[in-house]
């Protein structure tokens, strides 16, 4: 059961805007279902690339560029450098966007960068279980998940395609 942040009251589902959305039964606040923002970043160090296997979902045990969510309070080139210091320990500076992605049924868009180390070790962080450096044409080979969910398929075909330069 779903409750109204404005006034506390139930929310029911109802046709607002040519859309099925849930409205407030007593103050008739539309309580809108917007996607998060996540930032990853492809970060070159050492002339080759930063791969983290994951520790967590979606896609735990793949390798992937650094990322996470975007917090309140910071843009997303702050986002980048802040999750790719915590999952692998390398201060970077973002040189530009690579994509943008989206897709209907999943509840994030993809920002994601390329990026340069400005020095130092890489280390597994928080989200990491390891860390890699792989050179160019040395990408780990990695089976689309077994799962087919929706978000995993989707993230997958996402570290494929801004990848894609290093393979």
């Amino acid at each position: 059961m779903a409750y109204c942040r404005m006034c506390g009251s139930r929310l029911e589902w109802a046709d607002v805007d040519g859309r099925r959305r849930e409205r407030c039964s007593c103050c008739g606040a539309i309580a809108y279902r917007n996607p998060a923002p996540v930032c990853l970043a492809v970060v070159e160090h050492r002339n080759s690339i930063v791969l983290v296997r994951r520790r967590v979902d979606p896609l735990s045990g793949y390798w992937a560029p650094p990322g996470g969510y975007v917090e309140c309070g910071e843009s997303l080139a702050d986002a980048v450098a802040r999750e790719v210091g915590e999952e692998c320990g390398l201060a970077v500076v973002v040189d530009r966007v690579l994509g943008v992605y989206s897709r209907a049924d999943v509840n994030v868009i993809i920002v994601a960068y390329g990026a340069h180390s400005l020095g130092g070790e890489p280390r597994a962080g928080d989200d990491a279980l390891e860390v890699a450096l792989f050179p160019p044409g040395g990408l780990p080979r990695q089976s689309p998940p077994a799962s087919g969910e929706a978000l995993d398929l989707w993230f997958f075909s996402v570290i494929d395609d801004v990848t894609a330069a290093w393979r």
